[in-house]
């Protein structure tokens, strides 16, 4: 079983039009805060996962290679994702696993940095990187909509290393943690499904990146396909609920995490 410590590695601010999609701005600034030019901000929360023999950190945060790139989404507050591990009394050499949930620059910055030397190497230089096979090649032929999201320095390090391992179906990776992929915001999506003595921790990503997002239709306008996002949230969010899975949300600056009611023919974030 595996001892979970949460990870926050910064914010960015993001459109609020564009975070919540068809959803009105008079519903969710209700559940979800905004500035007076309408941002919302949205932290940038990793996980490590800790068993006996087994540090999984699932996402790492911005990064700091590209700040230029990035600009648009005013980063601040960023943390290095090295010394929140040392903080837990590890070092970047004592992780066995990166689950990368996909590859959008605030997910996946810290899975390579700059040395000494100026290249660009993996940051966990003793681990397997895991990403599904479909998110790869979403990064190698991007489409329109995403292509501005990805960037080449953040994963193919990884791969010319020989670290990275690709998921191509649900898999158990270790006794109390399972990957299971999921569409919509992104093909390939991976979920992080992470037991331990006394509960079911899920860490869902962006397929929902706030408790405001849990209700079906509350859809985020950066999802490539927003249909599928509403099944796949729908498959996702009636298995939690029935198993009492508590959510991580990897972006809400006000709530870390939940469970999941089912009201009526829809769902709610439930206070834990």
């Amino acid at each position: 079983m595996f001892e979970i410590k949460i990870i926050e590695t910064g914010y960015i601010m993001a459109d609020g039009g564009a975070m919540f999609g068809a959803i009105p701005k008079r519903a969710w600034q209700r559940k979800y805060p905004s500035n007076e030019q309408n941002l919302c901000p949205l932290v940038m929360r990793c996980i490590l996962a800790i068993s006996e023999d087994r540090k999984i950190l699932v996402d790492t945060g911005i990064g700091n290679k590209h700040p230029d790139k990035v600009s648009y989404y005013q980063p601040h507050g960023l943390i290095n994702i090295i010394d929140e591990i040392e903080k837990s009394g590890y070092k970047a050499t004592d992780i066995t696993d990166v689950v990368l949930t996909h590859l959008h620059f605030d997910h996946c910055g810290y899975a390579t940095y700059k040395n000494i030397d100026n290249e660009t190497v993996p940051t966990f230089p003793n681990a397997r990187y895991w990403l599904s096979r479909e998110q790869w090649d979403n990064h190698l032929n991007p489409n329109q909509l995403e292509k501005d999201s990805l960037f080449t320095e953040n994963i193919q390090p990884v791969y010319d290393a020989g670290l990275l391992h690709f998921v191509e179906n649900d898999i158990q990776l270790y006794e109390g943690f399972e990957l299971r992929l999921f569409d919509g915001h992104s093909v390939g999506q991976l979920v992080s499904y992470i037991k331990n003595d006394t509960a079911t921790y899920t860490f869902p990503g962006d397929l929902i990146p706030t408790s405001a997002h849990v209700p079906l239709e509350w859809i985020s306008a950066y999802d490539v396909c927003a249909l599928t996002s509403l099944h796949e949230k729908e498959r996702f969010l009636a298995e939690a609920e029935t198993n009492k899975y508590i959510l991580i949300y990897c972006h809400d600056a006000k709530i870390q995490m939940s469970k999941i009611k089912k009201l009526n023919d829809n769902f709610r974030a439930k206070s834990i």
